[in-house]
Formats: C-alpha cells, sequence, structure tokens
C-alpha cells in the first residue's frame, strides 16, 4: 500500500482472497468483473446505464433507450443478465459504491450522490446487504 497505493493493495488483497487488513467478522472481497455481452440488443443499454449510476433512472427510462417496451426490456434483460433491470442497477451501483470507497476519500454523502442512491442511509441499506458490511468498515479495511 505504502509503495503502490490503496487500489494496487486492494487488487491483491481480492487476487488473495482476503482482505488488506484482517478486521474480523467481515465477508471475503472478491473482485467484480462486468459480465461480458455478445448481443448487440442491450449492450449500449448496460454501458448506457453504467454512465448514468448517479442519475434517477426508471423502468421507463431505461425502456426508452433501450426502445422496447417495459415488458419487452424485463424479458430481454432477463434472458441476458439473468436478473431484472433494476435490479441490475442497483449492483452496478453498489459496485461503484465499492470503488469509490477503496479509491478515494469522498464523504459518504458525496459517494451516495455519485452513486445514485441519494441519501447516505440508502447507501448503508444497499451496501449491507449486497456486500455484508457497511460502507465506513469496508473503507476502513481498504484505506485504513
Amino acid at each position: 500500500r505504502r509503495d503502490h497505493g490503496a487500489a494496487v493493495a486492494a487488487g491483491a488483497a481480492r487476487v488473495l482472497v482476503m482482505p488488506p487488513q484482517r478486521t474480523g467478522g467481515q465477508a471475503q472481497f472478491i473482485e467484480y468483473r462486468a459480465p461480458e455481452t455478445d448481443s448487440a440488443d442491450l449492450g449500449a443499454t448496460l454501458e448506457w446505464m453504467r454512465g448514468k449510476l448517479g442519475e434517477p433512472l426508471t423502468l421507463a427510462d431505461i425502456a426508452a433507450h433501450a426502445m422496447m417496451s417495459r415488458r419487452s426490456l424485463a424479458r430481454h434483460f432477463r434472458a441476458q443478465t439473468g436478473t431484472t433491470p433494476l435490479r441490475w442497477l442497483l449492483a452496478q451501483r453498489v459496485q461503484r459504491a465499492r470503488e469509490l470507497l477503496e479509491t478515494t476519500g469522498l464523504p459518504m454523502t458525496r459517494v451516495a450522490e455519485a452513486t445514485g442512491f441519494g441519501s447516505v442511509e440508502t447507501l448503508r441499506h444497499h451496501f449491507a446487504r449486497q456486500v455484508g458490511t457497511t460502507p465506513s468498515a469496508y473503507r476502513a479495511a481498504f484505506r485504513a
């Protein structure tokens, strides 16, 4: 960490499948890789959604971008990603929050805004459900 920074240390910890500093009781930190898409029908929409993580997006917004009805979008989305559009968006937001917590010193309010959660409470709720720890504890594990 001292030689190459927090991001390199976090990447090495993921390769070793252990946190960079053991605090006990925390979930293992495994590197997230976005699924590769070979289908052209939703690839552009998935990238568009990733670019708009900090903005409020509705199912209608996503369907309009994909030029599909909401029902068709739900069917195609599940076939391609294995989940619903809003659950996929939530997972992407949590992943972006993890990246920001690992690599920046932004206050939690800014992390919540940048990832589209709006409030720190909402960020904490979704982060804890998906990662198994609080955003503060996650940051402490990677930035200590």
